[in-house]
């Protein structure tokens, strides 16, 4: 699915007490990946945006630049769609 927002590297939308959140940073630091954090406890605004692009009130979210969002993705899925961009 895509977005109607467009980011300019990839964002997540997470909490720090949600453990697939937690697991999908370390998927990204572990590749080097350039993401931006949007702790959804520090700015609970932001949980607005996060349900408007997935639809979906599940963490985390990631946003692609190309508008593309997973949600709650394993590992295999989210290494599969940073491979593809």
């Amino acid at each position: 699915m895509t977005s109607p927002e467009t980011f300019d590297r990839v964002t997540v939308f997470g909490a720090d007490w949600c453990r697939d959140c937690i697991r999908s940073k370390a998927l990204l630091d572990r590749v080097g990946a350039d993401y931006e954090y949007i702790d959804l406890v520090a700015q609970p605004e932001a949980a607005d945006r996060a349900l408007a692009i997935s639809g979906r009130t599940n963490i985390p979210v990631i946003v692609f630049p190309d508008g593309a969002h997973l949600v709650e993705p394993s590992d295999a899925e989210l290494t599969e769609a940073l491979a593809a961009r």
